[in-house]
């Protein structure tokens, strides 16, 4: 009840203030032909006439279409106005409006809660919203009272849904899960990782609403805001490697931003804004939203917007390429890349309307002419900052006078690049939108990027050259030093130094041994030239080849492991193979020939370092791959290249990207940061390096590791904290767990719950600062805590305990081993009903009541699991055993029942259970007759029993029949509804009544039991 009244009428109080009509779900029930149909039937009907003026005869065949349309993405694409169909009297197909996106109080908005949808496993979602009948939008709510977690519940409830009720989710725009204070939303199908809240009410205040439920639902399902989103920021991402296509939906500063920038060109007065979208926030995709919208426009009206044509311009091929493909992915309608001058300039000078372009700003060098209808093209600039060098900005505007002109960037403009501001910006507006650094990670749409300088011997500062050279070149003979200052000494002099680069090398891969190995995550080496890259290569295959014989391996096979952990990416030289008279030259020059990769060996490199457990593991570069690399799977950048300002900035963003890695044991592990690890001395003079720019918008660009080591002091205070107030400190991990279980117990739910997050929280910090040595002295008591929380975990949930599998591998080996060495480990291990030891846990005397206590939560636990399996098969069948073990939980926890007098009643119900398992077999029938048996019998109790055991032997031959025959029969209504009355004819000659509500539970069982889901 307090579900309902915590979390689901609130919702659907929020939804009917914005105009949703509530529609009570029994008479929901009626609107939807049959239990597994989800459409509102007469609702959609009704909706069809009205909005295409026409007869209820062609509304119910439009309605028996989309009854049988299954692929989501065509479902989108019918919403959205793409459907035609031949109508009565016409000979030929016209169009069909599902919604109204313009008018949409011509739409009907329905809320619905507690939908029931029949199934193999019938299921019921919390709230469903239906636009004309359509169901669009799931709701789950959970109670903001329960000490769970809550999100992680919510969204396992509905990825349940997902699997076992699909025809719900054809139709589907997103999921809401909820409760009642914190709202996350996913596209359908979503993995929870993309899970997000929607934090900005824009264009509202947050003051403007009664609190954060109505904030939030307002932001995403307001009808119209609900048909702006379904309309415009919806796309289905093909993954060109794969083929495979995901759904994405969009971010509310995507939102924000598409919409501020179609309200100006639809106002056609101010015709520019610059958009910053900080790098890895999703701003390729933020162009892509922005085109659908200015090309569909389906939710409003302008004059601008009649039929506008729109240029996107990057100012690097790859990066055309790289927006090309996004576009071309996300089904955006007919973009055409401009592979060369002429093709764009004929494209532009066409004269027509209604075309998508992509191409490069250099193309335009030299333009002067105008083109006559320029003011209908829209401009979209990627890294505009770039486009305003050598007069390229000029000559755009030479030939496009009158457009309307949106820069994009992912990094802040300088404050002292007025350029760019004068260009894309209005006088004193600054951004039109902005989504800074900060937001990101505060969103979770990038991880923070964290910075440490190594050995000070190792950088380089330029005021320094003479005394550095002095010091690293000290060995060599007068002349040779003579001689190189001839040539004048350069910082690279320095960097490329053979020692300083072996020394460095050795630092690497330690580095990358305890920081990215474990996991499974990468690094880019970034240096000051090519010849850098290969004296680096050599070094680093060196070092790894060392490292790997001291292991035991080969001296060949750890050379040949070595070399493919590491790829070099730089661009080629004539110069390359060409012979020198000076040895080192030749080398370096072969190098260089051996190791470069053309375009498609790059392509293929760069693919397999975004591979989870492919090599490479390293790339080493020094300008290639240091803007529009998008490799999630990078975590620490080696930085040994002086960069600044925005090629920093840009630089460092390689890392920032989230990410998470599955583990083969199940277990999932999230990038926590990014890292710089800085060998030149950059972060040494970080203000320099950024001077150029707004402090607030880049002070958090890079932040220092010690503030992980602040983190690890702050959260062991909060977890120590916390243990200390629930009274569990000097105790075992055993002893303190089940001291937990009692605070439970007695309703200090909350407090357990604050500790698991603390806890948690503290281990995982632990883990992200490995192997920093500030992480010493909190060792123990990570061990103890994980050890305590598992067990903990499993006497609290009475269910399967935590494991190690979602830490981080620099401390998994570390905790399973504590866990192993104290014997820990073997109160975890659940066994089946089935298992010989199983009765152990049944023999009271002569234990200690710990023993006995310990005994009894580990047995609650697998009787627990054993009943929900088979609860899962035939919940009328063996519904009553798990209410008996959720029983006698209660009575224990409410100190009506002790631990021995517990076991001897779990004994007695594993007996009946067994007892019940066995059955068949006296009555000489297989087991799926019995159980439909006894589904019978629940139904009709009083009837005579060889008459049901007749039926159930006859009904579960009809299913064995249609499993041998049409093995996915589940899925054939046709051939249901004929198995239906089989069963219907079987019930009604054996003389029992209530068929229909038989026949229902039958099937629900059959389609398990026989197969008929395959």
């Amino acid at each position: 009840m307090s579900e309902y009244r915590l979390a689901e009428k609130p919702v659907v109080d929020a939804l009917e203030a914005m105009g949703w009509q509530v529609l009570p779900s029994t008479k929901a029930s009626t609107m939807r032909e049959e239990g597994n149909r989800v459409i509102l039937k007469p609702v959609l009907v009704e909706a069809l006439c009205a909005l295409n003026g026409i007869g209820a005869e062609d509304a119910e065949a439009i309605y028996n279409d989309l009854a049988t349309l299954s692929d989501n993405e065509e479902w989108q694409r019918k919403l959205r106005g793409g459907y035609s169909r031949r109508l009565s009297g016409q000979n030929r197909d016209s169009p069909v409006v599902l919604i109204d996106f313009k008018q949409p109080d011509r739409n009907r908005f329905h809320v619905t809660s507690q939908f029931r949808v029949a199934a193999q496993r019938p299921r019921i979602p919390d709230i469903v919203l239906c636009v004309n009948g359509i169901p669009l939008v799931v709701i789950e709510a959970k109670s903001p009272l329960k000490a769970t977690a809550k999100a992680e519940e919510a969204f396992e409830q509905v990825k349940q849904y997902e699997r076992d009720i699909p025809r719900l989710f054809y139709s589907n725009v997103f999921n809401l899960i909820t409760d009642g204070m914190t709202t996350l939303y996913g596209a359908t199908g979503a993995l929870s990782q993309f899970y997000a809240p929607w934090p900005d009410a824009w264009p509202r205040q947050r003051d403007q609403f009664a609190d954060d439920l109505a904030k939030d639902l307002w932001c995403l399902c307001e009808p119209s805001r609900l048909l702006d989103l379904l309309a415009h920021f919806i796309v289905f991402e093909t993954d060109p490697e794969t083929g495979r296509k995901v759904k994405k939906i969009c971010r509310y500063q995507q939102f924000r931003a598409v919409n501020k920038a179609v309200e100006r060109v639809a106002e056609g007065r101010r015709r520019k804004g610059l958009i910053w979208h900080t790098q890895g926030s999703g701003k390729s995709l933020t162009m892509v939203f922005l085109a659908l919208k200015l090309k569909t426009h389906l939710t409003l009206d302008a004059p601008s917007l009649a039929n506008p044509n729109i240029l996107v311009l990057t100012d690097r091929i790859d990066l055309d390429d790289q927006i090309s493909k996004t576009f071309v992915a996300c089904g955006l309608p007919n973009p055409t890349q401009c592979g060369s001058v002429a093709a764009l300039r004929e494209a532009v000078n066409r004269g027509g309307n209604g075309q998508i372009l992509l191409s490069t700003i250099f193309k335009f060098a030299g333009s002067k002419e105008p083109i006559p209808n320029s003011a209908n093209w829209i401009v979209l600039v990627d890294e505009c900052h770039r486009t305003q060098e050598k007069n390229l900005g000029a000559f755009l505007q030479a030939t496009l006078p009158d457009a309307h002109f949106y820069g994009f960037t992912g990094t802040p403009i300088k404050s002292t690049d007025k350029d760019t501001y004068a260009r894309f910006s209005i006088a004193g507006e600054g951004y039109l939108d902005k989504y800074g650094i900060d937001d990101a990670v505060r969103d979770g749409a990038t991880v923070p990027i964290l910075y440490e300088g190594r050995k000070a011997d190792w950088a380089i500062d330029e005021a320094e050259i003479d005394i550095l050279f002095d010091r690293w070149f000290l060995d060599l003979p007068d002349d040779k030093r003579e001689e190189l200052k001839r040539k004048g000494l350069t910082l690279a002099t320095i960097a490329k130094h053979p020692e300083r680069i072996r020394l460095i090398a050795k630092d690497v891969w330690e580095h990358f041994k305890a920081v990215c190995q474990p996991d499974g995550f990468k690094a880019q080496v970034v240096v000051v030239d090519r010849e850098a890259v290969i004296l680096y290569r050599a070094a680093l295959s060196a070092v790894i080849a060392a490292d790997l014989q001291r292991g035991g391996m080969s001296a060949q096979d750890a050379s040949a492991k070595a070399d493919a952990k590491i790829a070099c990416v730089y661009s080629k030289s004539q110069e390359d193979n060409k012979p020198s008279e000076r040895p080192e030259v030749t080398e370096l020059r072969a190098g260089l020939e051996a190791h470069y990769l053309d375009d498609t060996a790059e392509k293929e490199v760069k693919k397999r370092f975004k591979t989870v457990g492919q090599e490479p593991s390293f790339l080493i570069v020094c300008d290639k791959l240091l803007t529009g690399f998008d490799a999630p799977i990078e975590h620490v950048m080696y930085l040994d290249k002086p960069l600044k300002e925005h090629n920093l900035l840009q630089a460092i963003a390689r890392t920032n990207r989230t990410y998470t890695i599955k583990l083969p044991s199940g277990g999932e592990i999230e990038k926590p940061n990014g890292r710089i690890v800085d060998y030149i001395g950059v972060t040494n003079h970080l203000d320099e390096a950024l001077r150029s720019y707004r402090h607030e918008d880049v002070e958090n660009a890079m932040r220092d590791i010690a503030i992980l080591r602040n983190d690890l002091k702050e959260a062991h205070g909060r977890y120590r904290m916390q243990k200390r107030a629930m009274g569990l400190e000097d105790m075992g991990e055993k002893a303190a767990a089940y001291a937990a279980a009692k605070l439970v117990a007695g309703g200090r739910e909350d407090d357990w719950f604050d500790l698991q997050r603390f806890t948690r929280t503290f281990i995982k910090v632990y883990g992200d600062l490995a192997p920093d040595p500030a992480i010493l002295e909190f060792t123990a008591e990570v061990k103890w805590a994980s050890a305590f929380l598992r067990l903990a975990t499993q006497a609290i949930s009475k269910d399967e305990s935590l494991d190690h599998r979602s830490y981080s591998g620099k401390i998994r080996e570390m905790l399973e081993q504590h866990v192993h060495v104290t014997g820990l480990s073997t109160t975890i291990r659940l066994r089946d009903i089935t298992d010989p030891n199983f009765a152990d846990d049944f023999a009271t005397e002569g234990r200690a009541e710990p023993e006995l206590q310990e005994a009894f939560v580990r047995k609650s636990a697998e009787l627990r699991r054993v009943t929900r399996e088979l609860v899962d098969k035939n919940p009328v069948q063996y519904g009553r055993f798990s209410e008996r073990v959720l029983e006698i939980l209660r009575r224990f926890e409410e100190g009506q029942l002790a631990a021995a007098d517990g076991l001897r009643e779990f004994e007695g119900l594993t007996g009946d259970i067994e007892a019940e398992r066995g059955a068949h077999a006296e009555l000489g029938m297989d087991q799926n007759a019995f159980s439909i048996l006894r589904i019978i019998e629940a139904t009709v109790p009083d009837s005579d029993h060889a008459a049901l055991q007749g039926a159930a032997i006859a009904i579960g031959a009809v299913y064995a029949e249609a499993a041998a025959t049409q093995p996915a029969f589940a899925h054939m209504e046709a051939y249901l509804r004929s198995l239906r009355q089989q069963v219907r004819r079987i019930l009604t000659e054996h003389g029992i009544g209530e068929t229909k509500v038989i026949r229902e539970k039958v099937e629900e069982f059959a389609i398990h039991a026989y197969g008929g889901a395959a």
